[in-house]
């Protein structure tokens, strides 16, 4: 392949990408109407999810937030009877959260579709592939977290930067 199909090609990928992420957060944003919640107590819900039962100060950390926060967050999913808070086995002055029939059963009307469908597409791929979407996938993770720990230290007054762009990158993106 010559060097500048391979960059066509790049290019191509980092757009699809982008326009991938878009529609995640089109469709977050549809399951965060539809739940009655915010985009930040969805992303609790999917830490929940994703991770079972945890601690109060697991999930902060897993979202990012202050403990201070992530007790608003709680009461807030827990009023909508999306979360349920209980006693830790061992240690009475911790809480564990955990999801709710019913946060599973309406999350599980947006999100089941979507992995219905992805299903045959996923099946259709060899081990290998699969394999490169995982690492592809995990790595793309790391890098956008990099990044997001990146912006919010660029919100610190105290860091003020000079504005760059990359060659062939948008300088303002969404994604």
């Amino acid at each position: 392949m010559s060097s500048d199909r391979r960059e066509a090609l790049i290019a191509e990928v980092v757009l699809a990408v982008r326009a991938h992420q878009s529609a995640v957060d089109e469709v977050d944003e549809a399951a965060a109407n539809f739940l009655g919640v915010n985009r930040t107590d969805l992303r609790c819900l999917d830490i929940l999810d994703r991770g079972g039962r945890l601690s109060a100060g697991e999930l902060a950390s897993g979202s990012g937030l202050t403990s201070g926060a992530i007790t608003s967050v709680i009461d807030r999913l827990e009023r909508a009877g999306y979360v349920r808070r209980l006693p830790h086995d061992s240690d009475r002055r911790r809480v564990l959260v955990e999801l709710t029939d019913e946060a599973q059963r309406r999350s599980g009307l947006i999100y089941g579709p979507i992995a219905q469908s992805a299903q045959p597409l996923l099946e259709h791929c060899s081990d290998d592939e699969l394999a490169f979407i995982r690492d592809f996938m995990q790595r793309g993770r790391d890098i956008l977290l990099q990044n997001a720990a990146t912006a919010r230290a660029l919100s610190d007054p105290a860091h003020v930067p000079e504005p760059t762009a990359s060659e062939g990158h948008p300088a303002v993106s969404p994604h």
